[in-house]
């Protein structure tokens, strides 16, 4: 049985306007997430010194992506807050990482744990809040559970040896990545459709 074409409205509402303009934004997070994942699986004889700081360095760039989204252009405040706040707290993970990795790694640890439970539970209330204007909300969902089990491993786990963290970032930045690009290919659908803009 052929499959019934998706309906997209024919004016999207503010908050999805809003997001689907800025797409590419979220392709390049989830690209950034995807290639920082294969990174910290692939790199040999990885310490978590060295993961600190890479996890920073990916940390400081999705935050200024998630701040570019945020700030370019007016918009709906349900589209930007969780943006705003994402994007200040990677950039400051990434900093912290990357000025001092070696006296607080255990502790960086941890913060990367909970921040990645205050964001993905940041990014199940935004999906909650916008559920009435997008009809595909369970990816950001995914994303934010995806990003809290994370979290809880690693609070769990936090002696781990530096490969078995790696495997645990690794992973959650592919999945991370992986739902980012599903996500933004859906933002640009919508914009492509009610705009008339051709697919590239």
């Amino acid at each position: 049985m052929q499959a019934m074409p998706e309906t997209v409205p024919s004016t999207l509402p503010p908050t999805l306007q809003f997001l689907a303009r800025r797409w590419w934004l979220v392709l390049l997070r989830g690209v950034v997430a995807i290639l920082f994942g294969f990174l910290a699986a692939l790199w040999p004889g990885l310490t978590i010194l060295t993961l600190v700081v890479l996890y920073g360095a990916f940390a400081f760039t999705d935050g200024i992506l998630a701040l570019a989204a945020a700030i370019a252009g007016r918009g709906p405040s349900s589209a930007r807050w969780w943006l705003v706040l994402s994007g200040l707290l990677g950039i400051a993970v990434g900093v912290v990482a990357v000025i001092s990795p070696g006296a607080v790694a255990f502790a960086l640890l941890i913060l990367i744990a909970a921040t990645a439970i205050a964001l993905g539970a940041m990014q199940i209330v935004a999906a909650i809040q916008m559920r009435k204007e997008i009809a595909h909300e369970w990816l950001l969902i995914v994303a934010g559970v995806v990003s809290i089990l994370f979290g809880i491993v690693l609070l769990a786990q936090p002696g781990a040896g530096a490969i078995a963290i790696a495997w645990m970032v690794a992973a959650y930045a592919v999945a991370s990545g992986v739902v980012y690009i599903a996500w933004s290919l859906r933002l640009r659908k919508w914009h492509n459709t009610t705009t008339g803009a051709p697919a590239p």
